[in-house]
């Protein structure tokens, strides 16, 4: 469907090192596709980190009607990053060329490139929440635990060889010398604390591509859904998978389950949190949704 204005421009922001460096493939595509839509496009290329950030800024300043990114997951939190918090902001989409991909499947997003850019001929634009972490801005979970941090350890040639599976070896050798750590969690009903092994809070349903970790969560449900591992074991973990699978973690009994708007985690240990599977910043930390903060492109309600 056209979109029905007068004047109409939008930007592609592209990643030329994404997608295992396949994110040209689908330049000309993404651009016949949105000449199609907009009178003008404007095309943007990423050169080093922080440029897809000041790119979604200027496409906010300068009014443009929509924002699209070619690019990984980085690329992805970048432009929410330079969209947050602006007066203004351009409709967001993005073709997903990520490890992952969370954020796409959890938005229902086709993961295949060629499809998803398909998705914004329809031009069906929904309110989503995305989190604020002290200054930064994230949309899918932030992780907390040696679990969460062995993931730093991944490198972009094992990303490109194994995939998300590249994040299940890391976290495999962590399991094995995994120990609890002592954590407080402030949130809207009180305070938690105690022992974990690890600690989820998640937007969205997906993460590290199983989307039946939550699945109560919604795009915009204006709350975080966190889940605490207070054990873990060979045994506890044969338990648990079921559920998982089932999309009823949230039931067993070595998990606690809450939902907040605000949170803020505090531990005298040392550790990182893992913000959208990236390394983070040391707690303590104060997080925060932000309800229908983007205008999002997505699949109609009927496909």
């Amino acid at each position: 469907m056209k979109k029905e204005l007068l004047m109409s421009n939008a930007m592609l922001i592209i990643n030329p090192s994404s997608g295992k460096e396949e994110a040209m493939s689908y330049e000309a595509s993404a651009i016949k596709v949105l000449q199609e839509l907009y009178s003008s496009v404007t095309i943007r290329y990423t050169k080093q980190a922080g440029d897809a950030r000041d790119l979604a800024q200027q496409a906010s300043e300068q009014e443009f009607d929509a924002l699209i990114s070619l690019g990984g997951d980085g690329t992805i939190n970048e432009c929410i990053n330079g969209l947050a918090g602006q007066a203004y902001q351009p409709a967001f989409g993005f073709l997903p060329l990520g490890t992952v991909n969370d954020f796409a499947r959890a938005l229902q997003l086709p993961l295949d490139p060629a499809e998803a850019v398909q998705v914004l001929r329809h031009q069906h634009i929904v309110p989503v929440d995305i989190g604020r972490i002290d200054q930064t801005y994230f949309m899918n979970v932030l992780a907390i635990g040696a679990i969460a941090e062995a993931v730093y350890n991944v490198s972009p040639e094992q990303k490109s060889m194994w995939g998300p599976f590249a994040y299940v070896m890391e976290g495999t050798k962590a399991f094995k010398n995994h120990t609890p750590f002592s954590l407080t969690l402030t949130h809207d009903e009180g305070v938690w604390e105690g022992d974990v092994y690890l600690a989820l809070v998640a937007l969205t349903n997906s993460v590290g591509g199983i989307e039946s970790l939550a699945p109560q969560a919604e795009i915009h449900d204006g709350c975080f859904h966190v889940f605490i591992v207070k054990q873990l074991g060979i045994t506890n973990v044969a338990q648990m998978i079921p559920e998982l699978l089932q999309g009823n973690l949230s039931h067993h009994q070595d998990i606690e389950y809450f939902t907040t708007t605000t949170l803020q985690a505090h531990t005298n240990e040392k550790h990182i949190v893992n913000i959208d599977g990236d390394e983070g910043r040391p707690l303590p930390f104060s997080a925060a949704v932000l309800p229908h903060e983007l205008r999002m492109f997505v699949p109609p309600d009927d496909q």
